[in-house]
Order: C-alpha cells, then sequence, then structure tokens
C-alpha cells in the first residue's frame, strides 16, 4: 500500500485529542522514508493550523548525538510552532492542558527575511546575516509519556516532533559580530540549578532553513527559530517556577499550575 500522509495525520490528531499515550504509527500507514514522514507533518499542519493558527516559527529536534543515538538516527528533526501555542515570558503552564509536559531551554532567533527554496544550501553565515533579534526561550515538549528508547524517529516527525509550543524572553538586539555559539545558560527551578552552553545554534539555523526550503515551506521573514536545548530536558512539577537566563540576552520565566 502507498503510504497516505492524510490517513497518518488524522490518526495522530486524533490520538491528541483523545490524549491516547504516544506511540508510533502502526505498520500499515507509517512512513518509510523521511519525505513520507515530512509529508504527514504538513498533512497534520492542515489539521492543526484551524486549531493552533498559522505557522509562526520551526523546531529543531534530536540535535546531539546522544538523542540521535537513542532514536536511532543520524540526524536532526524539524517541526513547526503553531502562532497559539508562542507564549511570553512570564508564562503559566497549566499542566492539565498536557499528558506529560516536559520543558527544554533555548536559544530563539528571529529572522528577517525569508529562505527560498534555491540550488544551494544557506550557510551559517546566511542565516546569521539574516537575525533581527535573539531570545531566550523555554520549549514545551508534550511526550505523550513516550517510551523515548522505542519511539521511532519518521513516527516523532510525523506527530511535529511533539512540539506543544514555546515560552519567549524579551527580544534583543545584538551585534552583528557577537558570536552566539558557546553563550552560557543558567536554569533555576525549585529543585535545584542547572547551567550549559549553546552548541553550534547557526549550524541547526542553517539546517532548519535549509530543511524548510525544500519541503516548499521556507522558514519565512518574522517567523522564531528555536535552536535546540542547552540543559537537559526537565519536567515542571504544579506550583515549580522554571528561571532561564543566557548570558548578555536575557531571562525566560514559566510556572507549572
Amino acid at each position: 500500500m502507498p503510504f497516505d500522509p492524510a490517513a497518518a495525520a488524522r490518526f495522530i490528531a486524533e490520538a491528541h485529542r483523545a490524549r491516547a499515550p504516544y506511540q508510533n504509527l502502526p505498520e500499515a500507514m507509517a512512513p518509510k522514508t523521511v519525505d513520507d514522514a515530512y509529508a504527514a507533518q504538513e498533512a497534520l499542519r492542515e489539521l492543526w493550523t484551524p486549531i493552533y493558527g498559522p505557522v509562526g516559527g520551526l523546531k529543531i529536534a534530536t540535535t546531539t548525538k546522544v538523542m540521535q543515538a537513542l532514536m536511532g538516527i543520524d540526524h536532526p528533526c524539524g517541526g513547526a510552532i503553531y502562532a497559539k501555542r508562542i507564549h511570553a515570558s512570564p508564562a503559566t503552564i497549566r499542566l492539565a492542558d498536557h499528558m506529560h509536559v516536559v520543558m527544554e531551554c533555548e536559544l530563539a532567533v528571529r529572522v528577517g527575511r525569508t529562505f527560498e527554496p534555491r540550488a544551494t544550501p544557506y550557510t551559517r553565515e546566511e542565516v546569521r546575516a539574516a537575525i533581527t533579534e535573539v531570545m531566550p526561550a523555554f520549549e514545551l515538549i508534550e511526550d505523550r509519556n513516550a517510551d523515548y528508547k522505542s519511539s521511532k524517529a519518521y513516527s516523532l516527525i510525523c506527530d511535529n516532533a511533539w512540539n506543544a509550543g514555546i515560552v519567549l524572553g524579551a527580544p534583543v538586539k545584538v551585534d552583528p559580530g557577537l558570536d552566539l555559539n558557546g553563550l552560557q545558560g543558567h536554569l533555576k527551578t525549585g529543585s535545584g540549578e542547572h547551567s550549559g552552553k549553546t552548541d553550534d545554534p547557526m549550524g541547526a539555523l542553517a539546517w532548519v532553513a535549509n530543511l524548510a526550503a525544500s519541503r516548499g515551506l521556507p522558514l519565512a521573514a518574522g517567523q522564531v527559530v528555536i535552536t535546540g536545548s542547552l540543559i537537559p530536558t526537565l519536567p515542571i512539577a504544579a506550583g515549580e517556577t522554571f528561571s532561564f537566563t543566557i548570558d548578555g540576552i536575557g531571562a525566560v520565566r514559566a510556572t507549572g499550575a
């Protein structure tokens, strides 16, 4: 049977509506290639845009070798961020709206140009020159209690790479010459403190810009991209506040409720 992206999208949308635990797509409807997987994600976009608004940005998942090994792939995965799921700091995360939400601490960037499809890939230098502002961010990951070790990358892509929204700190303009790689981040939670550094965020930005262009859905001027987590993923509890700061950039805050 040929792969049917619309059927895969309907399966995922219904699973979210019914709050069903995450599962890989059944074999009969599972994508066979990465192109199949992104076709299903794009079909899901048609179902979710009336609910969550137009796509306001892009995300990148499985950027580290550790996560790629866990998911059995050798490349990152992209997903869409919907406009109604983009929140300003300080934000309240209603845990009842999710099955199992966890938080990632990221550097977000906003671009001032559209990266149209072209024959040659966009470079780190080109995407860096297009950034109009940067901000610290949380990504909300809705994994629906997935077993990460058995979760398949193609099904993860179909399921919009588990993105459930982002929280953005105040945007700031930075000097075009500022190296955004290696910036130090600090997270304070109710249970402790954590730290980490940005790791090739411009490589991540170029990768997702090229992916979007190859799909004919280019990263557009004004959209936001989150460039990968500085700190390992952590759950947030009711009543707990997460405060994340990137040196020289600013802070973002979210509280579970």
